[in-house]
């Protein structure tokens, strides 16, 4: 059903693609076809995915924003984020101390 989603999606030429939580329900075979085909479209669309799977974020972004209680904590390329943040709660949440 996600595919069909993203195909519909794509059929009216957008811009910008945005997934919330696009794997949620999904197990990891389905998951993992999923990120290959968001991998796939990035190179043709901007993608934004809402997801709390730090995994899946680490995963599939090339940069990465920290939000917490609506407000934006940070944001830079993934791998900084996930490895040096800058900010504590960003760290804290990455840990997880919190969350």
């Amino acid at each position: 059903q996600q595919r069909l989603c993203i195909a519909r999606t794509i059929a009216v030429g957008p811009e910008v693609i945005l997934m919330d939580e696009p794997c949620s329900a999904l197990d990891p075979i389905a998951t993992g076809k999923i990120e290959e085909l968001i991998d796939d479209l990035r190179r043709q669309y901007a993608i934004v995915i809402v997801t709390h799977s730090m995994q899946q974020a680490a995963r599939v972004s090339q940069r990465t924003a920290y939000f917490h209680l609506g407000d934006l904590i940070e944001v830079g390329y993934t791998e900084q984020v996930f490895t040096t943040p800058k900010h504590k709660l960003t760290q804290d949440y990455i840990t997880g101390r919190f969350g």
